[in-house]
C-alpha cells in the first residue's frame, strides 16, 4: 500500500494525523487537495494518507489503525462505538450503484465475485437476492476478468470498473442502483463514509471535517490542480471514465451528507441489510 507524507511533522502541531482512503477516482479528488497541500487544517496539523482496497480499508477501520478511514457505509455503522462518521468526504449514489455482471446468455449463477464481505455492494446484494449465492471474495478490479474468464459465474462491481463492463462482453444482471430506489423511495444511495477515531476528541473530528470540505470545495474550483494525482491513482485511465465516475459519486451529500435525506439514508441502510461483522477476518497489512 501507498503512502504520502503531506506536510513535515512538528512538535507543535503534533503528530500527522493516519489517513487512509481508496484510490478510486471520488475519494482522490475529494481528498487530492488536502494530499498535495493545498489545503490544510487550521491547526496545521500534519497527516499522513494512506491507499488501500476497499475491503482492506473496512478491516484497517475495524483493527483500528488509522486515525480517519473510508470505509463501506455498513461498516462504518458497524463501526459507530469506536468511530464517529464524518457528514462529508463519503459516497453517496444518486440513481448509481454497484452492479452485477455476467457473461451472455442463460447461465446459472452460483459463484459470485464480491469486492469484500463487508462492503455495502455485498450487504446490497444479500438485500436484494438472499443468501442463494457463494460469495468469492476478489479486488475489485480483479472482477471483471474473472467474470469473462469463467472464474466465477458472476461478478459484483464497484468503483469505475462498475462502469466499463461492456468492454469485457459482459452485461448487466442487476443494477443495485435501481434496487436500492425503488426499496428506499429514492433517496440517496449511502456507499462509502468517512470514519474519526473518537481517540482524537471532538475538536479533531470538527477540523478534519472542515479541512475535507475545504478540499472538495477547491477540486471543484481547480481541478486541474488535482486531475493529475486523480488520473495517476486510478485503476481506470480513460479521462472520460474517470469523469463519469467523479460526477456519480461526489455531489452535495460528498459536502454535507446530514440533510436532504442522507441521514435518513444512512438510518434505512442499517434496516434493509444486516451490518457486517466488525471484527476485522484478515490479517492487518500497513
Amino acid at each position: 500500500m501507498s503512502s504520502l507524507c503531506s506536510t513535515e511533522t512538528s512538535a507543535q502541531a503534533g503528530p500527522p494525523w493516519r489517513v487512509a482512503v481508496s484510490p478510486c477516482p471520488n475519494d482522490t479528488f475529494i481528498f487530492a487537495a488536502w494530499m498535495l497541500g493545498l489545503t490544510v487544517p487550521d491547526s496545521g496539523r500534519p497527516a499522513r494518507f494512506f491507499w488501500a482496497d476497499v475491503q482492506d480499508l473496512n478491516q484497517q477501520a475495524a483493527a483500528g489503525k488509522r486515525d480517519v478511514v473510508k470505509v463501506s457505509a455498513v461498516q462504518g455503522l458497524a463501526l459507530r462505538q469506536e468511530y464517529g462518521i464524518l457528514p462529508c468526504g463519503g459516497a453517496f449514489g444518486l440513481q448509481a450503484g454497484p452492479k452485477v455482471v455476467k457473461r451472455p446468455g442463460r447461465h446459472p449463477v452460483r459463484r459470485v465475485g464480491v469486492p469484500g464481505l463487508q462492503t455495502t455492494a455485498y450487504a446490497l446484494l444479500r438485500g436484494a437476492w438472499g443468501p442463494d449465492f457463494e460469495p468469492i471474495p476478489l479486488r475489485y478490479d480483479r472482477i471483471p476478468k474473472a467474470v469473462q474468464d469463467g472464474a466465477v459465474d458472476a461478478g459484483l462491481l464497484i468503483h469505475e470498473s462498475a462502469l466499463v463492463f461492456a468492454r469485457y462482453g459482459l452485461e448487466c444482471a442487476l443494477d443495485l442502483g435501481a434496487w436500492w430506489t425503488a426499496h428506499s423511495g429514492g433517496l440517496p444511495l449511502p456507499l462509502g463514509v468517512i470514519l474519526v477515531h473518537h481517540r482524537l476528541g471532538e475538536a479533531a473530528q470538527e477540523a478534519i471535517a472542515a479541512v475535507i470540505q475545504a478540499s472538495l470545495r477547491r477540486a471543484r474550483t481547480t481541478p486541474e490542480a488535482v486531475w493529475p494525482l486523480v488520473q495517476a491513482l486510478a485503476q481506470e485511465m480513460d479521462q472520460a471514465t474517470l469523469q463519469a465516475h467523479i460526477d456519480a459519486y461526489v455531489n452535495e451529500f460528498s459536502l454535507d451528507h446530514t440533510s436532504n435525506g442522507g441521514d435518513d439514508a444512512l438510518e434505512l441502510l442499517g434496516q434493509l441489510v444486516a451490518p457486517p461483522e466488525a471484527a476485522a477476518q484478515e490479517p492487518f497489512r500497513p
